[in-house]
């Protein structure tokens, strides 16, 4: 009799311990995970945002490392959708990519795998795909850019007032021709001609997200143009290190670069997307839908700057900026208020908008609305494209 007891003990006992086997296998098999596809690597100061952005996510929520997958240098083509179908094989419940040539791509996986959320960074098209499962999300940087663009005017009012420089001209170094670029870099202008009031700006495009001797060749050019300061919407260190060795003032894009351009380097206005990246992965674990357009401000916190460096910034810039913000969160500000720029010497009252993403890119909705040109509005990745007075754009690159 005890020996069957024992024997019926010792078979619940196993029992119980592949019961809780198996428990621990499905757990591991429901497991949360998130996939990122990157443009680049770290080395890109736009793809070590996010990296940064999720990194910082990760340690707060307590996510293992088995649950964020990166796949960085990933093209905008067909290694796109492989990537997002390998993130989907790994068991990722959110894939997530940051390159607007992405897009396409991720559109076929969320087509292929409608179980899992697709998040694409910079997108025109998931409020016409209309895909439940695809999400385009980007922030209201161009009022970043409007506060750097007012520590770079202070700065050329100080080298006016000290003698140092006769005109105030600044030069910008863009990727390409795109509604993005160009309202970043003319929010950049108007937040500089709000407190220096005859800048002008050359702009000039490299034809690439990521190229370091362009970038560092483009801002030479404009160096050697006048250009007393130099910004940029451009990945690398090129256009900063050729401040540095030139002695000429930057502002820079998505970090600080103070440690390598000291007697340069002001300030950087930055996205940040561990807002963002919060907000999708408590949508998934709570059973909530995700925004089919996701704009974030300074108020969410997804639109920020870096610390100014004092060394090379005018005194009284950063009570200037922050002025700034405190208007932006009453409402008081706008960046495209068009009373504050011309076109051809005339007012904009008036604006049909490229928002409806098509090839032709024809312009499909009205967005300005009591004098403000309203950028992200109407989708969350921007379509400013005017050519306000003040700019000058050296050429062309699509």
């Amino acid at each position: 009799m005890k020996k069957k007891l024992l024997a019926v003990v010792l078979c619940l006992a196993l029992v119980a311990t592949l019961a809780a086997g198996l428990a621990a296998c499905n757990d591991q098999d429901d497991e949360f995970k998130i996939g990122l596809i990157l443009l680049h690597d770290e080395k890109s100061t736009y793809d070590k945002n996010f990296i940064d952005a999720m990194n910082e996510v990760q340690a707060k929520l307590g996510l293992k490392d088995s649950q964020v997958i990166m796949k960085t240098d990933i093209p905008g083509d067909d290694a796109c959708y492989v990537a997002a179908a390998d993130l989907v094989d790994q068991g990722c419940d959110i894939v997530f990519a940051n390159s607007f040539g992405h897009e396409d791509y991720m559109i076929k996986a969320a087509k292929e795998f409608p179980d899992v959320e697709f998040c694409h960074a910079t997108g025109t098209k998931a409020h016409t795909e209309n895909l439940p499962n695809y999400h385009n999300a980007f922030a209201s940087i161009y009022e970043g850019r409007y506060l750097a663009g007012i520590a770079a005017g202070m700065k050329l009012n100080a080298m006016l007032k000290a003698g140092e420089i006769t005109t105030p001209k600044m030069g910008y170094v863009g990727a390409f021709t795109y509604a993005e670029v160009i309202s970043g870099l003319t929010s950049f202008y108007l937040g500089a001609k709000s407190v220096c009031e005859n800048v002008v700006m050359d702009v000039t495009f490299t034809g690439s997200w990521y190229d370091e001797n362009a970038e560092r060749q483009a801002a030479i050019a404009l160096i050697e143009r006048g250009c007393e300061l130099i910004s940029q919407h451009a990945d690398s260190m090129g256009a900063p290190s050729a401040c540095e060795e030139a002695v000429v003032p930057n502002v820079s894009y998505n970090g600080s670069t103070q440690a390598s351009c000291p007697n340069t380097y002001i300030v950087s206005s930055r996205i940040n997307w561990a807002p963002y990246f919060e907000y999708i992965i408590d949508c998934v674990q709570n059973g909530k839908e995700i925004a089919v357009d996701w704009c974030g401000g300074i108020a969410e916190g997804s639109v920020v700057l870096t610390a100014i460096n004092t060394a090379v910034a005018a005194p009284g810039t950063q009570a200037a900026i922050d002025a700034a913000i405190n208007q932006f969160k009453a409402g008081t500000l706008h960046v495209f208020d068009c009373d504050n720029f011309t076109v051809g010497g005339q007012k904009i009252t008036s604006y049909m908008a490229d928002v409806d993403f098509d090839p032709d890119f024809t312009a499909d909705t009205e967005v300005v609305e009591n004098g403000v040109f309203y950028e992200s509005k109407f989708r969350s990745a921007p379509y400013f494209d005017l050519r306000i007075d003040g700019i000058n754009f050296l050429d062309e690159k699509y």
